[in-house]
């Protein structure tokens, strides 16, 4: 889930573009589709300290101090930073706001360094799990049958891997997260800020396995402008988006990682998540979902951070649930070398569902 906190709204500085398709994300404005409102401001906030986070297990409301909440798993806000938020935890949620509170203390560097740098990270085994979820999602978008105009990832964490693929077949990108620190990770890659996370070997190995013949600085500036908002998020209240309106919905595709079963303290809280953000699909959409199996908790710095256990089949009959049909899924085994004391994951699993027609 992804928190508001967001402080005073003031103009980032101008940053020249190294190239001019990457203008919208650095220069004055992210948001110039919205002419009548003029650019949309981002927040001018200092980078958070060094923290790691986890690529997305965020979309609960957890409460976390005035700087943010975290991506990817989760947090819930506090004081003003209540009132402005997307949604936060009904504080009645016994179970949900342990979750808030949990992720008070999670750290965005921690989860990248965890799950995203060595030996997770490293792409060069064929057999990885990073290679087999970037293929994953290559395949899928190769496919053709997953295109449109606009996509919006759900509680997207301090990752970008999982938008590699999709940038080439959207045109209008929101990227979400609960927690402030997350969507400040997310801003310092984009904007090529010093002492952004380095995704430049992921990129070249979706470069490899697409096998289009571009570069990987090419594939980096057109996700960066195609990426046009990202906004705070609360996979646990029926809009997940609030009722602002920031984002074009309903969206052509949905893609989510590592998200709703690392908020939701049981599954009938996951499938609720699920329902919640299928609202914000347009019938006929895909969703793209990654996430966990059989995990019980995870690391994140100082946050151990509890995740409710999925099996296939359970993630199967929640997407029937949610009015789907399951046109993919797939599931990826743990090899021993990669369990590595951060969690006690047992798999992986990827999914390619599709919104039915009057749901």
């Amino acid at each position: 889930m992804v928190e508001q906190g967001r402080g005073r709204m003031l103009p980032p500085p101008p940053i020249p573009p190294p190239c001019v398709c990457c203008w919208d994300i650095k220069g004055d404005g992210w948001h110039r589709e919205d002419a009548a409102r003029g650019p949309r401001q981002l927040i001018a906030q200092p980078p958070p300290p060094h923290r790691r986070g986890q690529g997305w297990r965020a979309g609960v409301a957890p409460q976390i101090k005035a700087s943010g909440r975290k991506g990817g798993r989760g947090s819930s806000m506090s004081g003003t930073d209540r009132s402005q938020a997307a949604g936060a935890v009904p504080d009645s949620d016994p179970g949900l706001a342990a979750v808030s509170s949990a992720y008070q203390r999670f750290e965005p560097r921690a989860y990248l360094r965890n799950n995203y740098a060595p030996p997770r990270g490293d792409l060069s085994c064929p057999d990885g799990v990073g290679p087999w979820k970037l293929r994953c999602l290559a395949q899928t978008f190769a496919t053709g049958e997953v295109s449109g105009r606009t996509l919006i990832d759900i509680g997207s964490g301090p990752t970008i891997y999982q938008l590699l693929s999709a940038c080439a077949h959207f045109e209008d990108i929101t990227m979400t997260d609960f927690l402030e620190v997350n969507r400040q990770e997310l801003r310092l890659w984009l904007r090529e800020e010093p002492g952004a996370f380095d995704w430049s070997v992921y990129s070249q190995h979706v470069c490899l396995i697409e096998g289009k013949g571009e570069s990987w600085q090419e594939k980096e500036c057109q996700l960066r402008a195609r990426v046009k908002r990202i906004l705070p998020i609360d996979v646990h209240r029926p809009q997940p988006l609030g009722a602002g309106g920031l984002a074009p919905l309903p969206a052509d595709a949905l893609v989510s990682a590592f998200c709703l079963e690392a908020v939701s303290p049981d599954l009938a809280s996951f499938q609720r998540a699920l329902d919640h953000i299928t609202t914000l699909l347009r019938p006929g959409g895909h969703l793209l979902l990654i996430g966990a199996l059989e995990e019980s908790w995870y690391l994140a710095g100082e946050a151990r951070l509890a995740v409710v256990p999925v099996r296939e089949e359970e993630v199967r009959e929640a997407l029937v649930r949610s009015g789907y049909e399951v046109r993919d899924l797939r599931t990826y085994t743990m090899p021993a070398h990669l369990q590595t004391g951060v969690d006690d994951v047992k798999g992986i699993f990827f999914t390619r569902a599709q919104k039915k027609v009057g749901v």
